[in-house]
């Protein structure tokens, strides 16, 4: 089996920097400077004293590359230009590393990260007042977690105690996420490399569950080769996979994996890698052991066509759901023709008819989460579409999901199925990063009937 392409370069510290001062523009430009504060994520408890896998927080990460828990990113700046980079983490400390591992501490993480300068984590408190006070604006993530909010709030409280001594707090508390989404939408060349190389990852893993599903495994038996494709490559899940058997594969966020997979059973596999933060999101749909059954292929052709309109729908300049509304024309009439709906398409439009058996989107943002930052209306009041633009990245994923029903003919009965690949939108058109993992009929049905 082939490895995906050498691993692409890490951004180093600048690189990050350079992120952070585009935000403190945005910020001296819209409100005569500020101060942006940015915590990263918690560790969480999975039980008693054990934690579940630490991730970093993804704006944390957008604006630092940090890895560490207990870090808050302080940024200012003002009207005259002068900014300041700091970052306030755990300090050395070579009991804790013997137990728990490496790391940075201040010194070393001001370097390695292109910060101005580094403090300890536990003297943050302290000094958040004298980074407040006289700053037009505070940018901080808020209702992100409840203990940072509660630090907001003291904060404030204390800031305006000092008025009398002449100090002015912040005229305005703003959500920092605001600034930061459409900047997270549009891919630097470095998330592209990184995106691209999950994407080959992901489709190894898909490969590899389609080589392997065989009638008398369970789903989670093809979970498990997901996995091992994923962390052999220095990857992890981006989600919780689904692989979903059968009448399972109508149920869209399926992630039991329990089951039996029987001959002739469609399964559907959604399932992601994540590298170095970054996620990939795809979605394939096989028949075990077999070739697709008459019916089978018939709704598997239909989702493929619709995935193609929405591919032809996807270019600059576009509103984001055009695609979706090429996806639903193409699987309405699919459905007209199959005979699972009556009427017209212009009818089955208009009632949602179709709905019964498409109920999503047909797609979303992707970046560090996999549902990405990025709003898809945009206006003052969410009054137009967001138009793409080179460098944002999105999901296709139409689907057709046909349960078991006395209205609907036995050959139908809970077929599920979704193809997902992820886009990128270039100046041209669309690269699709996923095109690695087979989708037409024919190879797949060559992948599944390997001995």
């Amino acid at each position: 089996m082939m490895r995906p392409a050498t691993a692409p370069k890490i951004p180093d510290g600048f690189h990050y920097r350079g992120r952070r001062e585009r935000l403190l523009q945005a910020v001296r430009e819209t409100h005569g400077g500020g101060l942006v504060l940015m915590p990263t994520a918690p560790e969480v408890f999975r039980n008693r004293d054990t934690l579940y896998p630490y991730r970093p927080e993804s704006y944390f990460t957008y604006l630092s590359g940090f890895p560490e828990p207990e870090a808050v990113l302080a940024l200012s700046c003002d009207n005259a230009g002068e900014t300041r980079h700091l970052l306030f983490c755990r300090e050395k400390n070579p009991e804790r590393e013997t137990w728990d591992g490496f790391r940075f501490g201040p010194e070393a993480a001001r370097e390695t990260f292109a910060f101005d300068e580094a403090f300890p984590i536990s003297t943050l408190t302290e000094q958040l007042p004298a980074l407040t006070m006289n700053r037009p604006a505070l940018l901080t993530p808020l209702g992100l977690y409840p203990d940072w909010d509660r630090t907001i709030t003291q904060l404030l409280g204390t800031v305006r105690s000092q008025a009398r001594a002449g100090n002015t707090p912040p005229a305005c508390l703003l959500d920092v996420r605001d600034a930061l989404d459409p900047m997270r939408m549009v891919k630097d060349e470095a998330e592209i490399a990184l995106m691209r190389h999950a994407a080959a990852i992901t489709a190894q893993a898909h490969v590899r569950a389609m080589r392997f599903a065989r009638p008398g495994h369970f789903e989670y038996q093809v979970e498990a080769e997901l996995q091992h494709e994923f962390l052999r490559h220095g990857a992890q899940s981006a989600y919780p996979a689904i692989v979903a058997a059968a009448e399972n594969a109508c149920v869209l966020h399926y992630v039991g994996n329990r089951c039996p997979i029987n001959a002739g059973d469609l399964l559907l596999i959604d399932a992601g890698g994540e590298y170095q933060s970054y996620a990939a999101d795809i979605t394939r749909t096989f028949p075990v052991g077999r070739r697709f059954s008459a019916a089978q292929k018939d709704v598997y052709e239909l989702v493929l066509a619709a995935q193609r309109a929405c591919f032809d729908a996807l270019k600059p300049g576009a509103p984001f759901h055009a695609f979706h509304d090429a996806a639903e024309r193409v699987l309405a009439q699919g459905m007209i023709d199959l005979k699972l709906i009556e009427g017209s398409l212009d009818a089955a439009l208009e009632t949602g008819s179709f709905k019964r058996f498409y109920m999503h989107r047909a797609g979303h943002w992707l970046g560090l989460d996999v549902h990405d930052a990025g709003h898809y209306q945009r206006g003052d009041h969410g009054e137009a579409p967001t138009l793409l633009e080179a460098g944002m990245a999105l999901t296709v994923e139409p689907g057709c999901y046909i349960g078991a029903a006395e209205d609907i003919p036995a050959a139908f009965h809970n077929i599920g199925v979704r193809i997902e690949d992820d886009v990128l939108i270039t100046n041209d058109g669309i690269d699709i990063l996923t095109a690695a993992a087979p989708k037409s009929v024919a190879e797949v049905e060559a992948l599944c009937t390997e001995s």
